[in-house]
């Protein structure tokens, strides 16, 4: 048996996926279209860019030979990826007689996404992402202030001062970021594989609402989210290693909130200076 899965979405999306694809890989030999970022993640498949595949075009082009020919090596195609376009639907049922189109976006705001896209391939529940790779013990608390939308970032402010007072603990703080990412003094991590494996040796990792933590939580990391819109049932990270501190406004969550969580996560006395 031999399927395909069509993935896509960013880092965080994609790794909530993660169990689906695994389940979809258990009995059979699975080929991964995905974006590249995520690619070098996903160790339980062969993968392909969906940029390079040419699927982008189909429906709005006719497709090659060669492209046509690739679909049929394949016995089944489960895609994530251009469900909600009917003439992507019908171009693709065209060239293979067994495809399930499967909602990218869940429909239930009290189901954990990782939930939904593991309950569509019938794989187990609770769906808990994960990502193996060793870790690259650093012993430090690791920071990525960032996320894809402004509404979901904590103030930089905040994450600055709560360094500070982290510090006074004796303890090494450190920035990670991407190369498009400026943060004077942080580490500049692209491959993603380096940054799970830094993240996973960490004291302790905090980030906003993004797909870097998601990766923490997936890789084992000792991990802080915070978290405003939108809903955490749907879109948290999930591991035995993660708490969730959520608040609709981050305006909302005070430096002292955070610290207070950030050491209980690590055993540290509370000092503030």
């Amino acid at each position: 048996m031999r399927r395909l899965a069509i993935r896509p979405g960013g880092i965080g999306d994609s790794i909530l996926g993660f169990p689906a694809l695994e389940h979809l890989a258990n009995d059979a030999t699975l080929e991964v279209w995905a974006r590249a970022e995520v690619l070098p993640l996903i160790h339980f498949a062969t993968t392909k860019t969906i940029e390079g595949t040419g699927l982008g075009l189909l429906g709005i082009e006719k497709p090659s030979p060669k492209f046509t020919e690739r679909l049929a090596q394949f016995d089944e195609i489960y895609t994530w990826y251009g469900t909600a376009r009917d003439e992507f639907r019908e171009a693709l049922s065209a060239l293979h007689p067994r495809v399930n189109f499967l909602s990218a976006l869940p429909t239930d705001d009290a189901t954990h996404a990782a939930d939904y896209f593991a309950a569509q391939v019938g794989a187990p529940l609770p769906a808990i992402p994960q990502i193996k790779i060793k870790p690259a013990s650093n012993r430090l608390i690791l920071i990525h202030p960032f996320s894809g939308s402004a509404k979901k970032n904590w103030l930089l402010a905040n994450f600055q001062l709560l360094q500070r007072w982290l510090e006074t603990t004796g303890r090494s703080v450190q920035f990670v970021v991407a190369s498009h990412q400026r943060i004077p003094g942080a580490k500049v991590v692209e491959d993603l594989s380096e940054l799970a494996a830094l993240l996973a040796g960490a004291s302790l990792y905090i980030g906003n609402d993004t797909g870097i933590t998601h990766l923490a939580a997936a890789a084992g990391a000792n991990t802080l989210a915070l978290f405003g819109p939108p809903n955490p049932v749907v879109w948290s990270p999930r591991g035995e290693r993660v708490r969730i501190l959520h608040s609709e406004n981050l305006d909302d969550l005070s430096v002292e909130r955070v610290l207070d969580a950030a050491l209980a996560r690590t055993g540290f006395e509370q000092s503030r200076a």
